[in-house]
């Protein structure tokens, strides 16, 4: 259980620029990327109709998953809730996006998602840091395991 707990909610405290950096890029790239998400949903009627299907599953579906990964995901991200599971779909979307999406486009073209990519990517091995719901939930779990031993 105590490796479930440090794979999914590591703890990286103890260096405090670490942590305020962290809750920054987790603030703006979640903030940034869940705008993505907020302007599909307002256009989502005609989105649909013509959104790209990559994985064969039909544009509405396609573009709910996008917006699932922009959104909900991003809500996660910002507040360091489950921030390693919430970043796999946004990490999905980014390599769909800049692998398939803009495979052919110049690299001009696709360098949002492949900030947005490598940022990801950058959280996940990361973890959310100290100022993360995430740090708070581990914290609670393992000093319940450590009573428990007892």
């Amino acid at each position: 259980m105590t490796r479930l707990i440090n794979i999914l909610l590591p703890d990286s405290a103890g260096n405090r620029r670490f942590d305020i950096s962290m809750l920054l890029s987790r603030l703006l790239f979640g903030m940034l990327f869940m705008m993505h998400g907020l302007t599909k949903i307002n256009d989502f009627g005609q989105m649909a109709l013509a959104f790209p299907d990559p994985l064969g599953v039909g544009s509405e579906i396609s573009l709910i998953l996008a917006i699932f990964g922009e959104v909900f995901c991003s809500v996660l991200l910002i507040f360091g809730l489950l921030t390693r599971l919430s970043l796999i779909p946004m990490i999905f979307t980014m390599c769909i996006a800049f692998f398939v999406i803009h495979a052919e486009d110049p690299f001009s073209a696709k360098e949002l998602s492949f900030i947005y990519l490598a940022t990801f990517i950058i959280i996940w091995v990361s973890g959310a840091g100290k100022y993360s719901l995430d740090y708070m939930i581990r914290a609670k779990l393992i000093k319940s395991l450590n009573k428990n031993k007892k």
